[in-house]
This record gives C-alpha cells, sequence and structure tokens, in this order.
C-alpha cells in the first residue's frame, strides 16, 4: 500500500494521542505552576496551530512525504542513486534529517530576522505541551521548504520521512510538556530522547541558557557541538521561562502574528551585545 494513502490519517492518531497524553499527565501531576488558564493558553496556543497546518498546507501543498515521492520517481537525491538495504536507508535518513532540524534550530537563534520568527515561541511565559505547538506561520513555511531541500537532497523514503515527521511532533509535545520526570528516568533517558526537564532549559530568559539544549528528538547533537547545558543555574522550579524583554500575558493569535515585526529582539541572537 502506498504510504501516502493514509498519511493524514497516521498523523492525526498520532497527535492527538501524544497530546491527550501529556496533557492528561499534565493535569494530574504538573511540575510547575502556570500564569495562564489551561483554556486561554489553549485556545490561542493550538489556534495558532491550527493557522499554520492552513498555511503550509496551501502554500506547500507537496509537503516533505510528497517531495520523497517525487524524488523517487525522478530518481533524485542520495539514496535513489546509491543501493542500500531498505532499513539502512530509512534509519539513516532519520537520523539526518534530525541532525538538519538541530542546525536549522541553531540558524534560527543566530540570525536577527529569522530569531524574530522563532521569538513567537520562546515567548511563551509558561511551558506545555501546547508551547511545543507555537509557531509563527513563516516560520513553519521556511522549516517545510528546508526539509523537502533535505529529503530531495537525501532521496529519503517515503517511510523515513513520515517516521521523521511523526517522531519530531510527538517528541516536541513530550519534551514540552508541564510534566516530572524523576532523576532515576530522566539522567539516562537523556542520552537517548530529549526530555522536558532538558529542553525546559532552553526556554529560560538566560541568554546561555536559551541559546542551548536545541535538539528536539535526539540529544546527541548538542552533546557533541557543546551546546548541551544539563540544569539553568536557578533550578528547574525556579528558572524564569519566556524572553526577558517580552512578559506580556495577553498574547493573543493577532498578537502572536505581528510580534517579529513590532518588537525588539534582544541580545539573544548569536553576536549580539548583552543587554
Amino acid at each position: 500500500m502506498d504510504i501516502t494513502q493514509n498519511e493524514s490519517l497516521v498523523r492525526l492518531t498520532v497527535f492527538f494521542g501524544v497530546f491527550i497524553a501529556v496533557a492528561l499527565w499534565e493535569i494530574a501531576i504538573p511540575f510547575r505552576d502556570l500564569s495562564t488558564r489551561k483554556p486561554v493558553r489553549w485556545g490561542r496556543n493550538l489556534g495558532l496551530l491550527a493557522l499554520d497546518t492552513l498555511v503550509v498546507r496551501v502554500v506547500l501543498p507537496l509537503g516533505a512525504v510528497g517531495a520523497s515521492v517525487v524524488a523517487a520517481e525522478r530518481g533524485w537525491g542520495l539514496f535513489n542513486v546509491v543501493s542500500a538495504p531498505p532499513l539502512v536507508a530509512v534509519i539513516a535518513c532519520v537520523v539526518i534529517l534530525d541532525f538538519s532540524i538541530y542546525v536549522q534550530h541553531v540558524v534560527f537563534h543566530a540570525i536577527p530576522a529569522l530569531w524574530r520568527l522563532h521569538m513567537v515561541h520562546h515567548a511563551d511565559i509558561d511551558f506545555d505541551v501546547t508551547t511545543g505547538t507555537r509557531f509563527h506561520p513563516i516560520e513553519m513555511l521556511l522549516s517545510m521548504l528546508i526539509k523537502i531541500v533535505m529529503v530531495t537532497l537525501l532521496g529519503a523514503p517515503a517511510l523515513a520521512v513520515l517516521v521523521f515527521e511523526l517522531l519530531l511532533n510527538a517528541t516536541a509535545m513530550f519534551n514540552h510538556g508541564n510534566i516530572r520526570l524523576p532523576a532515576w528516568i530522566d539522567t539516562p533517558l537523556r542520552w537517548i530522547l530529549v526530555t522536558p526537564n532538558m529542553h525546559r532549559v532552553h526556554h529560560s530568559v538566560k541568554r546561555a541558557e536559551c541559546n542551548s539544549n536545541f535538539g528536539f528528538n535526539l540529544p546527541w547533537w548538542d552533546r557533541l557541538f557543546g551546546t548541551y547545558v544539563p540544569e539553568p543555574a536557578a533550578g528547574q522550579e525556579e528558572m524564569v521561562i519566556g524572553v526577558s524583554h517580552i512578559r506580556d500575558e495577553r498574547q493573543s493569535i493577532p498578537w502572536l502574528l505581528s510580534l517579529p515585526f513590532v518588537r525588539r529582539t534582544g541580545a539573544y541572537p548569536f553576536g549580539r551585545p548583552k543587554e
């Protein structure tokens, strides 16, 4: 069966399954108190996700899986030229695509114009499962374009692309969860998966902590390239989340859409002087 036939159903099933699981975990045993009531947060963050999905579907309807199918039909990309066992090709492409997302994330922190877009994600003054879905539509379009280019260059199998995107979406919700993991689970798990405690450091208002722990799925890249910070200086429960120059609590969807164009970048992009 063509994998693209059930792509939407698989995506929706995984999304809602992981979202509901993490959301119930947050409700049952929350790690930190939230500044904003959940209905308000969920309304604006998930509303922005719905808008993102619509924009990407309209502007880039092919998507990353579609790009994989086109590349296979036309013989484009590494794994459509070089013969490799299917399992090897799938695993290699998932790992390489994950590395490309790490690099992309670093670049969005390094370049002021891109940081303005990514700032929508970081301006959330709380940290929960919906933070993992909150991105500016232009950033989502750029991210999809990067994935399409990488998928085409790799000649990645459609299965690899779908597995990668499912993992990316699932782990983004998990590692943004307002949930507590005991140290005896968190410490070893960090060697194979980005955990909430590891990624929460990345949402600190402190510049050095914000510019660390860029991984979404695999944690190896941060350790390999020296961007890993194990814990925030203030501790997990006392650290301040967000960006220091934007502390607005009333963050409507129009406010989030306009944020990159009306607010300054602060000192977060690499190379900027500290404020």
